[in-house]
């Protein structure tokens, strides 16, 4: 029970990475609040089910009103929240010269500016409590290139860079605030690529195989937990080597 009695907002938990962090945290004793545009309800339910607590808050990451609402109905439920999990993103391939402003904004506003708004709106909860934890997911896309990828890099690579100078701001106050960079994980994302593509990211992945959503969980749990409160501004990629080429 490694987060017993705290409280986690986990964005991007209907599926996915989000949904097996969210279960995870749900078995490690914190009372969980699931909030993504879809399937939060459900994640919810599951870990309700099996003996935990949760609140589902459907939220649009990108729009700042929707934060304020999941802080609030938060509060209500849990009087306070102690974690932040960014973990809700979304990713697109296309070449530089064939994305569109609307895309490349859409990919900015959900990935990069969502964690600014999560950070904006909880931070100031975190220091009234006077502890905290912050998590984002970026990606291995932030930190080698990755063919068609022009706007998710960006966007992670913000996440990373954002996620450290904040971290600096509030070390003192107790707060720590880090990054996950996944590398090639198999998620129901991933089963829309062809075959190929798949076995081109498995050979250039040293361990040899894809990661699981639970490997991500692990390292997400851990520095939520206090075990890492002498960790922040790191960006720790888990990507079975790939990123150490």
């Amino acid at each position: 029970m490694r987060l017993n009695g705290k409280v986690a907002i986990i964005t991007g938990s209907g599926s996915g990475i989000g949904k097996s962090i969210a279960l995870r945290f749900g078995q490690e004793g914190c009372a969980v609040v699931c909030a993504d545009i879809q399937g939060e309800e459900e994640t919810a339910s599951e870990i309700i089910q099996a003996g935990g607590k949760a609140l589902a808050v459907k939220t649009d990451v990108s729009k700042l009103d929707n934060w304020q609402r999941l802080l609030e109905k938060t509060r209500q439920e849990y009087k306070t929240v102690n974690i932040l999990c960014n973990i809700a993103g979304i990713s697109e391939a296309v070449d530089i010269v064939d994305l569109t402003e609307e895309d490349f904004d859409k990919m900015i506003n959900v990935n990069l500016k969502g964690v600014f708004f999560g950070m904006k709106v909880v931070l100031p909860e975190l220091v009234k409590n006077g502890y905290g934890k912050i998590v984002s997911i970026a990606s291995l896309a932030a930190h080698v290139g990755l063919t068609g990828l022009p706007s998710y890099s960006a966007s992670k690579g913000g996440v990373i860079a954002m996620s450290r100078q904040v971290a600096m701001d509030y070390a003192d106050k107790n707060i720590q605030i880090n990054v996950v960079s996944p590398g090639i994980i198999n998620t129901p994302i991933l089963q829309n690529n062809p075959p190929e593509v798949t076995k081109a990211f498995t050979d250039a992945t040293p361990a040899g195989r894809l990661g699981n959503p639970e490997e991500i969980g692990n390292m997400v749990l851990f520095l939520s937990s206090e075990e890492s409160d002498f960790i922040t501004g790191q960006a720790i990629k888990v990507d079975g080597g790939w990123g150490s080429k």
